[in-house]
């Protein structure tokens, strides 16, 4: 046996430990197939575990995933706690503590999957979303005077630094040439409001760019991108953007490509411990019933994959994932797939025994 990978596991609230199992079932059979092996260690994080116990990201715990090879998400997010607690407490905090700096999600269309934009189909929609995903709005900086009275303000600041932005930029060229497909990185932002910000992203842009002559530059105010990306999706390669602007285009992305059944992502740091996770959430209603879609997660697991460097495992993860979307599933929604979740997971782990 070749190389073993230690990952650590969160399978977190709802439908999330179902789509896990899914994952874990076919990064197994992608090792056993090419000649490595996983050891997982499980962590009991999100909403059960803080109603029990008032913990949400232990210190112990943060250490110990720094030691990993990566981190395989399921879903956070409860019914009983209250929106923020646990978003704030583990998502944002463990990309903010592992300095994830780079949110990575694929917008791509596979055959067999129904898009609602007229006359587009896989060969239109096939581009990625680079994100910065550790400052911006999302850095928590700001504060509320005069609570509860008329006089009432509250200030959200946005927080935009070189290093953070240039390394983010750099990625994306990188990306874009690994990728080498219509080898152009699009800037999407919003300079004629954002005069400040989107001024530091235009200017670190392009003098990036210059390193890569090989790729074409663009740029798409951030209204502009999203009205694209219905009209004109083919138009896009790579994009990149800051981490509000990037929450809301990648929303938009997933529902092209089908939906946030089959939307995966991952939380990338290149030069450290990156976390991979489906897109579409925790689904309490759905949960224990079977009936979620897993593929979100099982291309999640492809991502890990990828950044782990074992790309011939990565690439028969999404061959076997395009033939049960192709051949098998009747539709990529909750309760109409035609199959429980462990059975499509079973799917795509026997098409990767087979292949």
């Amino acid at each position: 046996m070749g190389k073993s990978y230690n990952i650590a596991v969160i399978p977190g609230d709802g439908t999330g430990p179902e789509v896990v199992d899914e994952g874990l079932k076919v990064l197994e059979r992608a090792a056993l197939k090419h000649g490595f092996s996983f050891q997982f260690k499980h962590y009991p994080l999100g909403g059960e575990h803080y109603m029990k116990t008032g913990e949400i990201l232990p210190e112990n715990v943060i250490d110990e995933l720094r030691t990993q090879d990566g981190i395989f998400l399921g879903a956070i997010g409860h019914p009983d706690v209250k929106p923020g607690i646990l978003e704030k407490g583990l998502l944002l905090q463990l990309r903010f503590e592992l300095d994830q700096y780079i949110n990575l999600r694929p917008v791509k269309l596979y055959e067999g999957v129904g898009t609602p934009l007229k006359d587009k189909g896989p060969a239109d929609i096939d581009f990625v979303v680079i994100r910065e995903n550790s400052e911006g709005l999302y850095a928590g900086a700001g504060g509320i005077l005069k609570r509860g009275t008329p006089d009432e303000v509250a200030v959200q600041e946005s927080i935009n630094t070189r290093k953070g932005v240039e390394r983010c930029i750099r990625f994306a060229f990188e990306y874009c040439r690994k990728r080498n497909q219509k080898k152009k990185v699009t800037l999407c932002g919003k300079t004629n409001v954002l005069t400040y910000a989107f001024d530091l992203w235009e200017r670190a842009f392009y003098e990036v760019a210059k390193e890569y002559p090989d790729i074409e530059t663009d740029y798409a105010h951030v209204d502009a991108t999203c009205m694209w990306m219905v009209k004109n999706p083919e138009w896009f390669d790579v994009i990149v953007t800051d981490n509000m602007f990037g929450d809301i285009i990648t929303d938009l992305g997933a529902m092209i490509q089908g939906g946030m059944g089959i939307a995966a992502g991952g939380n990338l740091n290149p030069e450290g411990v990156s976390m991979f996770e489906p897109i579409g959430g925790s689904a309490p209603r759905y949960a224990g019933k079977q009936i979620i879609n897993p593929l979100a997660a099982i291309s999640s697991a492809q991502l890990l994959l990828e950044a782990l460097g074992e790309e011939k495992a990565a690439a028969d993860v999404e061959e076997a994932v395009k033939k049960v979307l192709k051949d098998d599933l009747k539709d990529v929604a909750a309760g109409k797939m035609g199959y429980t979740t462990a059975e499509v997971g079973s799917l795509v782990a026997d098409y990767i025994k087979t292949g």
